[in-house]
């Protein structure tokens, strides 16, 4: 009797261990483990370096804008390989209540050289069209007015306005609409006023002769070049070139004439200079000149070599333009020179790299100053003189900052320290 006594109680003992091992394992799987997690630092933005610059920007741009009467634009401001300020403005047509976005596309006219000169650093850097290269390898039926400047010009003379003939030939059979090569046709009946490489003269015809050079080069149209080799890489997606894709696209600015005291009206679009498209037939929106300075000011972009950077923004010649063409920037312009695509300054002891563009009821301004790694472009539908000044505005303010921080930081360093 007593056995039985032993074994059940030894039975009900165990059967508790085993009730309490099953709990405990039970709650082990029911219960989720507690993982905490760090603080993660978010990614520095660089533009806090210099936020009170771009804050009295903001403020003078859209006092600016607003007094020129301004029907619809859009300003990009980079720094160290980021986008630090992007605004946009009004309306896209007057009349209309669609609003300008960053993906709405304008009419860059001469902003479109930079551009190409960009392209064509890219070409050279690959070994696929020279800077250095004779036209006439490409062209052989190319004929100027004097036979040694047709076998001696070259593809960058092209590209810097140094062909050597008078500038400004045929614009006005590009604005008549003539197709390019006719134009090239008669290129041996204009005046000559140096050998290329020597004088600056400015080109629509001939820096768009870059055209059937690469045609004849790679057997692709030129879009198809400049999507392959700069848009996409640059990742400027809204980017196109031609008349029929600006037409096609929804989200465009469309271009207004000023009636009188800033008043703007809406014009029909028009294609003048689309048959110049290397000089003046790119199409872009304000995203896409981030993306575009981004790359070019960003020493780590894996769009563009260090060697084709440094080849676009080699002087080529001396610019002799009025003064009157940078009234705006006031009187700190030291020098003038013009590179592959580029107008480059010196101003107030910083080198700018410029360029504008205009054409029937649109406006296009970019620049950027690449020891500072700073880009800044405006786009606009409604042209005004008013809106010169907002670039030489940004570039005085953001060197007073930087002057004032350099200052700053030398007087606060011990007396000793002489690094």
């Amino acid at each position: 009797m007593k056995r039985k006594k032993y074994i059940y109680i030894i039975v009900i003992v165990g059967m508790g261990l085993l009730g309490f091992k099953l709990q405990s394992f039970v709650t082990k799987e029911e219960i989720p483990e507690i993982v905490v997690e760090e603080p993660q630092t978010p990614p520095y933005n660089p533009a806090v370096e210099i936020e009170s610059t771009l804050q009295e920007f903001d403020s003078l741009l859209e006092a600016n804008l607003e007094h020129a009467g301004v029907v619809g634009a859009a300003a990009v401001v980079t720094y160290k390989g980021q986008i630090a300020f992007v605004k946009c403005y009004g309306v896209r047509k007057a009349g209309e209540k669609y609003p300008v976005n960053k993906n709405t596309i304008f009419r860059l006219a001469s902003v479109s050289k930079p551009i190409t000169g960009v392209l064509a650093s890219i070409l050279d850097d690959e070994n696929i069209i020279s800077l250095d290269d004779k036209v006439v390898k490409y062209i052989p039926d190319l004929q100027l007015k004097d036979p040694e400047s047709t076998k001696e010009l070259r593809v960058k003379h092209l590209l810097s306005h140094t062909s050597g003939l008078i500038p400004h030939t045929y614009d006005l059979m590009v604005e008549d609409h003539v197709p390019l090569d006719q134009i090239i046709a008669r290129l041996n009946q204009v005046d000559i006023t140096s050998p290329p490489g020597e004088l600056y003269g400015y080109q629509n015809v001939l820096y768009s002769i870059y055209d059937p050079i690469t045609q004849k080069k790679t057997h692709k149209s030129f879009d198809e070049v400049i999507h392959e080799k700069l848009f996409q890489p640059f990742g400027m997606n809204d980017a196109s070139t031609g008349f029929k894709a600006f037409k096609e696209n929804k989200n465009k600015a469309y271009p207004h004439v000023n009636r009188g005291h800033n008043h703007f009206s809406p014009m029909r679009l028009n294609d003048r200079y689309y048959n110049t498209t290397p000089a003046a037939g790119i199409n872009a929106s304000i995203s896409d000149l981030g993306q575009f300075l981004i790359n070019l000011t960003d020493p780590n972009s894996k769009a563009i070599s260090e060697n084709a950077r440094e080849k676009v923004f080699t002087p080529q010649v001396k610019s002799l333009l009025s003064r009157a063409y940078f009234r705006s920037w006031g009187k700190g312009i030291q020098s003038k020179q013009y590179s592959i695509g580029w107008r480059i300054v010196d101003y107030k002891g910083h080198r700018v790299a410029y360029h504008g563009g205009f054409v029937s009821g649109y406006k296009a301004e970019i620049a950027l100053c690449e020891e500072e790694e700073i880009g800044i472009a405006l786009l606009c539908n409604s042209p005004s003189n008013e809106t010169a000044k907002n670039i030489p505005t940004f570039l005085n303010l953001l060197f007073q900052e930087k002057e004032r921080l350099a200052l700053e930081e030398k007087e606060g360093r011990p007396e000793n320290d002489k690094s």
